[in-house]
């Protein structure tokens, strides 16, 4: 299994991040991906993924809910220390020059507040750019914004390289209207196990298993039968085999197919 979005450079992992991770791999877990959310994590992330070399791998970007009025400033300085015009395309994304996986964790969130709406809309579309110039594919977060979101990523449709819807929790046309984007996957974790949750009815019946790759966004969203407790990348196993009883195959199909499909996503073997 891999675990293609969890924030293991957090403060919530500081005293026992080697039992976590030795947690991980005893699980089953082969790999794990670290979204970067602003100038600070990209440093943390590099950091684990230095300590845990070919298991942990950085993406770097800023997150809709850290966008404010200095986001030209970070974004240059951003892209001026980790995404230099010596780095970009055609370096491989993996290559030793070119350490990260992926522009993340990146988009629109208006959840909570619209006060940087076209703050947020803007830095996205300039991290979407990031995305077509460098060919690393991108991992969007999305809440209450997909019809922003939809609208914007069009207009670059035809360029984009591919990434990752993290956290679907959406309905059969939302499913389908971002499935639209065809280099795209949808990343499923914890929400996936929770009772009230109709993803195990909607996936099986719009999102073919070749679109979909599993994840934990540790340490939040933590599955069943952990919910409540902080999240761990172990517990996308839950994740598995709840996917496994929802699309009617057995777990093992489902982990192949995943993998195959962050291969095609991410380049990495």
């Amino acid at each position: 299994m891999i675990d293609t979005h969890a924030h293991l450079d957090g403060e919530e992992f500081k005293d026992d991040l080697p039992e976590v991770i030795q947690r991980a791999q005893e699980a089953g877990v082969g790999k794990v991906f670290l979204p970067a959310i602003d100038l600070k994590t990209v440093k943390s992330v590099l950091a684990v993924c230095r300590q845990y070399p070919g298991y942990a791998y950085p993406m770097v970007g800023l997150h809709p809910e850290e966008v404010r009025s200095d986001w030209r400033e970070v974004l240059e300085t951003m892209r001026t220390t980790y995404l230099s015009p010596d780095n970009l395309s055609p370096l491989a994304p993996h290559s030793s020059d070119a350490p990260f996986i992926a522009i993340g964790e990146v988009g629109l969130d208006y959840y909570w507040s619209r006060e940087f709406e076209q703050e947020q809309l803007e830095a996205f579309e300039e991290q979407v750019r990031w995305s077509i110039e460098t060919r690393l594919p991108l991992m969007i977060h999305c809440r209450k914004a997909q019809n922003e979101l939809v609208k914007l990523l069009r207009r670059y449709e035809q360029d984009l390289p591919g990434g990752v819807f993290h956290c679907f929790t959406g309905n059969e046309h939302e499913a389908e209207e971002l499935l639209s984007f065809d280099r795209f996957v949808l990343g499923i974790g914890g929400v996936l196990t929770f009772k009230k949750s109709h993803l195990p009815e909607v996936l099986p019946a719009v999102v073919p298993l070749d679109r979909v790759v599993l994840e934990t966004d540790s340490p939040y969203m933590a599955p069943v039968p952990h919910r409540g407790q902080r999240n761990e990348s172990a517990y996308v196993a839950c994740v598995l085999s709840r996917l496994a009883e929802s699309y009617g195959i057995s777990e093992a199909e489902v982990a192949e197919q995943t993998n195959r499909n962050v291969t095609r996503v991410f380049g990495l073997e």
